[in-house]
């Protein structure tokens, strides 16, 4: 377990009063920080030279390109305060525009690229960047609707508009420097129709978020930190970004999800902390097991057997054998090199976690959300709990259970509310959103997640589903939607699940559980069928419907599901994996 005396920041005392005086670093004062400590260890990695090449630039070459696009900035009108828009995929360019805006005192506003440009426009209209950097593929958004932005790029083929061309004529006065308790960055949570919400983080914010989690999960500047979600969204900005700078660990930007580029940068970038989402630890988790399965009975049930002895071991000792008893099975995945891996942005089922404990990758959940910078919790890597989402980080933070309820569970009676968190990771609120940003929290300055769960005595948080997708039964019984799709996470046949509430009867009297499922390539190829054979539909519904009561004998009758409808095509989903709820599906 994380020991109070565990302070991972300890390391600032050298510099504080020299290079900072504040209680935690601004970014530009951290960046000089690692400098100072790994000038010349390696900072930013990605794989797109020539072949797909490996580029690579140490701490001392970012911060010469930081500083060098900050004076820029400056030269080219930017004031403290003001907004820069920051919109591509993961890659070191993209992380360059980013803490040059900071470097310049300015407020970076990363946008997802996986946006359509009626949500990018209203993002930017509520904003209101001087500057943007985008790939070029997205520059159009901006000229065709945002006149007076300036735009420039995140790709070599711009030339003189590309981000590392960008140089001041002479070293200008710089703008009065940041403090920690000055705006950093403003997160928009969406923007498709009225006014988009931004979440507004301070330096402190985001800087004591990524050292505070660190109690819980210890790492170094020989780390190599794998960015391959969206680093716009808050998880992968903090946890693939923002951490490893702390500890001048190198970053690794990924770019696809392709399989085979995935398996490449993961291998020969020699990965060892890998950041994702439940979505792709159980498809890499299902090739692996296909690739057990191939090996015959025997083989299978022997590395089962061997899978849950290295478990206990773990578990009992604190000491993993998985690394060597997996290891061709590792190597032939591409993971072999990963130390740890966490998942966050949606609970993981729990047996997932412990098949790769099991192998020997230390595998943790965490949680959090844009609001707090975006972890509050994380599973140490000593005293892990599967079913969990996190341990708390106190005494750095408080967290709570608003208006709990006692629940029956198997694990006995457990209180369920809302959770709620103070601490320096806290949002400032919702940009220009006042009585939005009051809505969100208590009279005692708590932060209402909206997310509804329990906590036990040592900390840990599980979660059970968010407040507003809760199914309330005729009986009075709480359903959350969340817990049963968790429980098809391991089931091939099934690409997509989205449980929600239907009413029974035409007096809307008995709320019921009803599943929309989208089922997998694998399902009809197992079947014999066409996915678009409208004749066949019955067949694959019979096919789900026999998943569907494997899962039912898990759950209490009033929270089973009682109706499948299958899904023409998969509900869409955001870039960080979740499916939109607010959706129309089409169905047979």
């Amino acid at each position: 377990m994380a020991e109070i005396n565990n302070i991972p920041w300890k390391y600032l005392d050298d510099f504080r009063g020299s290079e900072f005086k504040g209680e935690w670093p601004t970014f530009p004062e951290l960046l000089r920080i690692q400098a100072k400590r790994n000038g010349e260890r390696p900072c930013f990695t990605a794989f797109d030279g020539p072949g797909d090449s490996k580029r690579t630039q140490t701490y001392n070459e970012v911060l010469a390109n930081v500083t060098a696009l900050a004076d820029w900035l400056i030269e080219n009108g930017l004031k403290k305060g003001d907004r820069v828009a920051v919109m591509g995929k993961n890659s070191p360019e993209w992380a360059t525009a980013y803490l040059a805006a900071l470097f310049a005192s300015g407020i970076v506003v990363p946008v997802d690229n996986g946006l359509h440009e009626p949500e990018v426009v209203n993002i930017v209209n509520t904003a209101k960047p001087e500057f943007v950097f985008c790939d070029d593929d997205k520059a159009f958004y901006y000229k065709n609707n945002c006149p007076g932005v300036k735009i420039y790029s995140l790709n070599p083929e711009a030339g003189e508009r590309y981000v590392y061309n960008l140089k001041a004529k002479a070293k200008p006065e710089p703008n009065e420097p940041a403090t920690e308790y000055d705006t950093a960055a403003i997160l928009f949570t969406s923007g498709t129709t009225g006014k988009p919400k931004g979440v507004m983080l301070s330096h402190r914010n985001l800087i004591s978020d990524g050292f505070i989690a660190q109690r819980n999960f210890n790492h170094y500047n020989t780390d190599v930190f794998y960015a391959l979600l969206p680093i716009h969204h808050a998880y992968t900005m903090q946890a693939a970004f923002i951490n490893p700078l702390q500890t001048g660990a190198s970053i690794v930007f990924g770019k696809s999800m392709a399989v085979s580029k995935l398996l490449k940068e993961l291998k020969e970038g020699k990965i060892t902390v890998m950041l994702g989402v439940p979505l792709l630890y159980n498809k890499l988790l299902s090739g692996i097991r296909r690739g057990i399965k191939s090996k015959g009975p025997v083989v299978a049930g022997f590395l089962a057997f061997v899978s849950w002895l290295s478990y206990m071991i773990k578990k009992v000792f604190h000491v993993n054998p998985g690394k060597q008893l997996f290891k061709t099975v590792l190597e032939q995945a591409s993971i072999y090199t990963i130390r740890v891996a966490i998942s966050g942005g949606g609970p993981l089922a729990a047996s997932v976690c412990r098949q790769y404990n099991a192998m020997g990758i230390d595998f943790i959940q965490g949680y959090g959300l844009t609001e707090t910078s975006p972890i509050i919790a994380l599973n140490p890597v000593e005293h892990f709990k599967s079913e969990s989402v996190g341990m708390s980080f106190a005494p750095y933070e408080e967290i709570k259970i608003l208006n709990p309820e006692k629940v029956i569970t198997k694990k006995g009676v457990e209180e369920v509310g809302e959770i709620a968190v103070k601490g320096p990771m806290v949002m400032q609120g919702y940009y220009n959103m006042p009585e939005e940003t009051k809505a969100m929290f208590t009279e005692d300055g708590f932060l209402k997640t909206g997310d509804l769960g329990s906590i036990d005595s040592e900390g840990f948080i599980k979660l059970c589903g968010r407040a507003k997708n809760l199914i309330v039964t005729s009986g009075g019984k709480n359903v959350y939607p969340e817990e049963i799709e968790d429980a098809f996470q391991l089931y091939d046949g099934i690409q997509q699940i989205t449980v929600r509430g239907y009413y029974a009867d035409d007096e809307k009297t008995s709320e019921e559980i009803e599943a929309l499922i989208y089922p997998s390539d694998d399902l009809y190829k197992s079947l014999g069928f066409e996915r678009n054979n409208e004749f066949v539909q019955d067949e694959v519904l019979e096919a789900v419907q026999k998943i569907v009561a494997k899962v039912n004998k898990n759950f209490q009758a009033y929270s089973q599901i009682s109706k499948v409808t299958l899904l023409k095509e998969p509900l869409e989903m955001t870039t960080s994996q979740k499916v939109k709820r607010n959706f129309v599906p089409k169905t047979y």
